[in-house]
């Protein structure tokens, strides 16, 4: 176990953020939380000043309370099974009072750059044009945020934007008597053309969709659907998978019984989407399902199926890009949302860089990061160790064949992952045995290196552990 606690940088304040600064603080370890934005919440902020949040005003969590809640704080009995965004924000907020994160961050100061120094170590330039140096970095700062654009033959001539910069039927246009597309199909996707399908709006509305998709309801038999979903770890996925494929159509339908393409895979080959909506509006005609794009030209779009239609808007409800500004992008990239990370967390030869939150979760990120924070307070006290370089390359490579192996080769895919898997994998197995590492090999390089430099916060060593949870 390293003597030493390592002076740490977390960057971001969203939900990743704050769950590793909880642990962090559990663990008695010295940080900063550096946040661009003047606020804490990350993509649940709405309106949030840096850009980041890609919340809509009448957005609701697709993911019910029951799945949502943090282990150590659940949510109020009150909520709504499925809260509004301004409701996971004020929990968010609550969260960060309850345990003493806000003095821990430094609002409006974000990370321009991070430099890793010869040895080890981080040397962090911020909005405010300081430089900073730091033993530990956690790299918390979302992945939808970026958004990712489709490339389709031809020009269009009318008004083209991401579902991240929508808002409202009245901002940041006036979507009103317009004939739209919305390109996508999932959950944004849904709930926007939903919303601009009303005929209270006298829009015409086309949804077009490459690859289809499984609409999943949020309610079965009376409770929020997702209290009857959990991956079990002693059951071969296989057979779970096939069992949902087979019971799929049984619940739900069949997304041609709307009018939708036929999917090009199978359920949970590529993520599914929730919506309670679509499959009405698609029944009722408020809603014309299209086939993927083909291309355009001026004001008209050409679909794969030989049909074409005359439009005002696009809004292309594409997915994000997996992005790191404040990274040289020969250091580290996600090109095409591709970054392999040692349990989603390390990437090899960098022991001192982590990252927080970067997967598609299913069935919800929250308690995915939380369960990553638990390893990160255990790491930073040197309690746990990592394996050889070769090793994590071995498990990266087997971890990607068993959470992404079966899915669509797409960028959306890339970062998949089922969560209770992945925690029991953590719990039971991956964290107990890099705590017999710690315990054969002691502190890792860049604690030592800590223990050496004018970095080193003087603090002492830890006594006992934070409340196991």
């Amino acid at each position: 176990m390293s003597a030493y606690l390592p002076r740490t940088a977390i960057i971001g304040a969203g939900i990743s953020g704050l769950t590793a600064g909880k642990m962090l603080t559990d663990y008695g370890v010295p940080y900063t939380c550096f946040e661009s934005s003047d606020r804490i919440g990350g993509n649940w902020a709405f309106g949030n000043p840096n850009g980041h949040s890609s919340a809509y005003r009448s957005l609701h969590i697709d993911t019910s309370k029951h799945q949502l809640s943090f282990r150590d704080f659940p949510m109020p009995d009150d909520y709504p099974d499925f809260p509004h965004h301004s409701q996971i924000k004020a929990y968010l907020d609550d969260y960060a009072e309850a345990f003493d994160l806000l003095s821990r961050i430094e609002f409006t100061n974000g990370i321009t750059h991070a430099r890793r120094l010869d040895g080890g170590g981080w040397e962090l330039e911020t909005q405010r044009g300081e430089q900073r140096r730091f033993d530990l970095l956690v790299v918390a700062n979302g992945h939808h945020w970026d958004p990712r654009f489709p490339d389709f033959p031809g020009e269009f001539s009318g008004i083209t934007m991401h579902a991240h910069h929508y808002v409202d039927p009245r901002t940041p246009h006036d979507f009103s008597g317009k004939r739209i597309l919305v390109v996508g199909l999932g959950n944004s996707a849904a709930d926007i053309a939903v919303e601009l399908s009303s005929k209270a709006l006298d829009n015409t509305l086309t949804l077009s969709t490459r690859s289809s998709a499984w609409i999943v309801p949020k309610y079965f038999a009376g409770k929020p659907a997702d209290k009857y979903y959990h991956t079990s770890p002693h059951i071969p996925v296989s057979w779970q998978r096939k069992f949902m494929q087979v019971m799929q159509p049984m619940t739900a339908g069949r997304p041609e019984s709307y009018g939708l393409p036929t999917p090009n895979h199978k359920f949970f080959e590529a993520h599914p989407t929730q919506s309670v909506e679509l499959p009405l509006r698609l029944g009722s005609g408020d809603i014309i399902p299209k086939p993927d794009i083909a291309c355009l030209d001026g004001d008209t779009v050409h679909f794969v199926d030989g049909t074409s239609g005359d439009f005002d808007i696009i809004i292309y409800a594409t997915g994000y890009n997996i992005t790191f500004p404040f990274f040289d992008p020969d250091f580290i990239s996600a090109p095409d949302n591709r970054i392999d990370l040692y349990k989603r967390m390390f990437s090899p030869g960098i022991d001192d860089l982590i990252f927080a939150g970067f997967a598609q979760a299913v069935p919800t990120l929250f308690p995915f990061v939380e369960c990553q924070a638990r390893l990160i307070g255990a790491y930073a006290v040197g309690r746990y160790r990592l394996p050889s370089t070769g090793e994590m390359r071995r498990v990266i490579k087997s971890d990607t064949e068993f959470y992404t192996g079966h899915m669509l080769n797409r960028p959306r895919h890339t970062q998949q992952l089922d969560h209770y898997l992945y925690e029991h994998n953590m719990r039971v197995k991956e964290i107990p045995a890099g705590m017999r590492r710690a315990a054969t090999m002691g502190a890792p390089q860049w604690a030592r290196v800590a223990a050496d430099t004018e970095t080193r916060h003087a603090e002492p060593a830890i006594a006992g552990s934070p409340q196991e949870r």
